[in-house]
């Protein structure tokens, strides 16, 4: 793969960073665009930075989208970027729309005025089966979003497929389903639960508020799910995948697994809070990743325990790291 160029949008992001030294690793040439900001929000990427050309472009403005795919010239470009929080769209959901939806059209539009032979990958969402229609969720699966966030990337999953069947564009949607790991933003269910466990078993928190824990995901690893991104462009025929494990835990199984990791009792820390409920639930998600090991030779290899046990980890190292604190009895090293 030596003498191939990438373009990565949110290359700072969880998904961006494993994708980055993904390539890097393959012998790619590894370029990043990255949004203007008065900090530089770069820790995911700091090991990287001397291997790694960054970029200044933002998906709201077009002029910007355009001059960065002509100046890199890649062969591949994946779109990473986007507003990803779903409870932030019910708060903001028209600049939602903006990065998540529109920002797509302008990426694709860039690649068609600049170059029609780069190959698009766009991060679409499991998100937007949303109230299911069916279990598990293949590819053949109808959608029904239920927050501004899966409307957003629904637009985004749709204008790419009509890029593709309207001007001939090698452009793939890869729909994924929840994967986590240490880099996961503390936003997000999974690291808010392994970081608040790490808090509590040192002695710096004492509780861990939660909204819905009786949802259902399919929880794979980020790192691996990155591989499945990259073969979906070296294939001979553009198409959208599924991507998960094929299994499913619930909100509550995270905690209980997590607690148990360092040898404490949820019940006695676990606090349901009313403002982290959605105003519209998805209940239950479950891949049917079927065609993705059939046609890209991908599946899941770390199983739901090792994922929390990982992720616990890291946090544990981190606030020990931060705080001096160091864990005791059941759980300690």
């Amino acid at each position: 793969m030596s003498g191939r160029r990438a373009l990565i949008t949110g290359i700072t992001g969880q998904d961006g960073s494993y994708l980055a030294e993904l390539l890097l690793d393959k012998g790619y040439e590894v370029h990043g665009m990255v949004r203007r900001a008065s900090t530089e929000p770069y820790e995911r990427i700091a090991d990287l930075r001397s291997r790694l050309t960054l970029h200044q472009a933002d998906l709201l403005d077009p002029s910007s989208l355009t001059a960065v795919v002509r100046e890199v010239r890649p062969h591949e470009l994946y779109n990473l970027a986007a507003q990803s929080f779903v409870p932030t769209s019910w708060v903001q959901p028209s600049l939602t729309g903006e990065f998540t939806a529109l920002g797509v059209t302008r990426v694709l539009d860039a690649i068609r005025l600049v170059d029609p032979e780069i190959r698009f990958y766009q991060a679409s969402s499991s998100e937007m089966f949303g109230k299911v229609q069916e279990v598990p969720q293949s590819e053949r699966t109808p959608f029904y979003p239920r927050s501004p966030y899966a409307v957003a990337k629904l637009f985004g999953h749709w204008i790419t497929v009509n890029y593709r069947e309207s001007f001939g564009l090698f452009a793939v949607s890869g729909i994924l389903f929840n994967h986590e790991s240490p880099r996961r933003g503390r936003e997000f269910v999974s690291r808010h639960i392994s970081e608040g466990v790490a808090r509590i078993k040192l002695g710096l928190a004492k509780e861990l508020p939660i909204g819905n824990v009786e949802a259902h995901r399919d929880w794979g690893y980020a790192p691996e799910y990155v591989d499945a991104m990259w073969r979906m462009l070296q294939r001979p025929e553009a198409r959208d995948y599924v991507i998960g494990t094929g299994r499913q835990s619930s909100v509550r199984d995270f905690i209980e697994a997590a607690f148990a990791h360092v040898g404490l009792d949820p019940a006695d820390f676990v606090r349901v809070d009313p403002a982290r409920l959605r105003p519209a639930e998805v209940d239950t998600l479950l891949a049917d990743p079927g065609r993705a090991k059939q046609e890209l030779g991908w599946e899941s290899r770390t199983s739901f325990g090792e994922l929390v046990q990982i992720m616990v980890e890291a946090d544990l190292e981190a606030q020990e790291r931060a705080s001096g604190r160091r864990r005791r009895g059941p759980g300690a090293r």
